[in-house]
């Protein structure tokens, strides 16, 4: 299967995930609003998937994808097995004994991560529900280990379903509570924990179910040191220290935030809008690029490989540039339409819509530093990614700090934007020093095309939504509100792909072709 197939199917799952994800953030939102125990949540959800990065999305893929794709292009399915076994198994220990210490020392850990929380109540529920789902980090990086060997075999399907599974645990457990609104905010967070737990365990046996099917179970055993496990830990200590520096980028941000109360659920619904089309386009590219990237170059086929970047590129940054300009001119009837009930009032979605408005401008370069770090990885080089993460870190700790005092949620949002654009200039300016991407000049046309269209759509979005204002003020009827914002996103779509074909951005036609037939 093709690139742009891979990446339609991978990116069709992530958005069925989303979309079942918005629906679980809408009733969180419902049920638990913004305050001490939202945030209390929100800060122990992103405990244990500060590690589940660091560790399986970030070292392991990074590390044992291009090994791994290595193995089967130039040694036997047997051979490649027991190179998955024995890294595996390192993993599997790692995970084990990291969750053990964690447990133990939660309370004084926890005390560093959300050193803002000065409420005592507030702070036993963080600890408390954190040690309930910190366990969830095990089920996830076990997940991720099985589901890269399932994209290394072409097999994306389980791995892109999975999360799937994990909302609908959640949508399960917030449904009951949604319709009971339990006055105690914080036994309502309890269920939710445990659901997210449950969630994790159906995840894993959903991808270990996948693996078995393809016939390539690794085993898991005592782990021991050889020439393969000393290269996969070569490879993957930089790409701790680059999951590192980002993990503690966020945990950053975490600790400023908690100074004031909700700004952590603010950020946290903010972070959830623009991850949607991060999940679908990002992150859908990213996972199937590395390993197809990997392949082209252990192989030798490097033209091959050129290609599939420039590809991936330019359908990147044509769905995330008009994505990010969407989210900014509609921020407010998004956030409105999508949460605002129960227990999220007006002030809010406001709050929530200003950090939307910060993040959606670094969205592109999400995307890009999603695109452009494969190069890196499948050829090997997981230190120059490293370096250029740490001084983005320090750009957005440094702006963080400058501008939380002022702007509050905003400037955190800020913060990250710019340093994530440093970061994917800093990764392209490399590549293309080293002669690893070189943009044609009809590339260069349709980018510039691409963003000219998506600010031309940015407009009419904004004076469709100011033209709608009265629809989609606070307590209008929630069908209509919904019904207003569709029709305008449709309206913009239609400008902003009708704009691609005239300008000859891109044809439609030549799109549709390629999805169909997979090239």
């Amino acid at each position: 299967m093709s690139l742009y197939r891979n990446f339609l199917s991978v990116g069709g799952l992530i958005l069925l995930s989303r979309i079942a994800g918005f629906v679980r953030d809408a009733l969180m939102a419902s049920v638990l609003g913004i305050g001490p125990a939202a945030d209390a949540f929100n800060a122990a959800f992103r405990f244990p998937n500060l590690f589940r990065r660091l560790f399986a999305e970030g070292a392991f893929n990074t590390a044992f994808v291009p090994m791994f794709s290595s193995a089967l292009e130039t040694q036997s399915l047997d051979e490649a097995r027991l190179l998955a076994s024995r890294i595996m198994s390192w993993l599997f220990v790692a995970i084990a004994v990291l969750t053990i210490l964690a447990e133990i020392f939660m309370e004084p850990v926890m005390a560093v991560f959300v050193s803002g929380f000065d409420d005592p109540e507030k702070f036993a529920l963080t600890v408390f529900l954190t040690r309930i789902m910190f366990p969830y980090l095990a089920c996830m990086s076990l997940m991720a280990a099985y589901g890269a060997i399932l994209n290394t075999l072409g097999r994306f399907f389980a791995a892109a379903f999975a999360p799937v599974i994990l909302n609908i645990v959640n949508i399960a457990a917030l449904v009951p509570l949604a319709i009971l609104a339990l006055e105690n905010k914080a036994d309502a967070a309890f269920w939710v924990a445990i659901a997210t737990m449950l969630g994790g365990v159906a995840q894993l046996a959903l991808v270990y179910g996948a693996v078995r099917r393809s016939g390539f179970v690794p085993r898991i055993g005592l782990p021991r040191p050889n020439a393969e496990v000393r290269r996969f830990w070569l490879l993957a200590i930089p790409a701790i220290l680059t999951g590192g520096i980002t993990q503690i980028n966020i945990l950053m941000g975490t600790v400023i935030a908690s100074s004031i109360d909700g700004t952590i659920s603010i950020l946290g619904y903010a972070d959830r809008l623009y991850q949607l089309p991060l999940g679908i386009i990002g992150i859908a590219i990213g996972t199937v690029l590395l390993p197809e990237l990997s392949r082209h170059l252990s192989a030798g086929r490097n033209v091959e490989a050129a290609q599939s970047q420039d590809q991936s590129l330019l359908l990147s940054m044509l769905l995330s540039m008009p994505a990010a300009a969407a989210l900014a001119a509609m921020a407010l009837p998004i956030v409105r339409v999508l949460f605002e009930r129960g227990a999220f009032d007006a002030a809010a979605s406001v709050s929530v819509a200003e950090a939307l408005v910060g993040y959606a401008w670094g969205l592109p370069a999400f995307v890009l530093v999603r695109v452009l770090q494969p190069s890196f990885f499948s050829r090997k080089d997981t230190v120059t990614p490293t370096v250029f993460a740490g001084i983005s870190v320090l750009v957005n700790i440094g702006i963080s700090l400058w501008l939380f005092p002022s702007l509050h949620h905003v400037g955190i949002a800020l913060a990250t934007t710019i340093s994530s654009w440093l970061n994917a200039g800093l990764l392209a300016i490399f590549l293309a020093r080293r002669g690893y991407f070189v943009l044609p000049a009809t590339s260069v046309r349709k980018h510039v095309l691409t963003i000219l269209s998506s600010l031309a759509m940015a407009g009419v979005l904004y004076l469709l939504g100011r033209r709608a204002a009265a629809i989609f003020a606070p307590g209008a009827p929630f069908l209509l509100q919904a019904a207003a914002l569709f029709a305008i996103c449709v309206f913009g779509a239609a400008t902003y792909f009708t704009l691609l074909h005239i300008t000859g951005a891109q044809s439609m036609g030549l799109l549709l072709r390629r999805l169909r037939r997979g090239s």
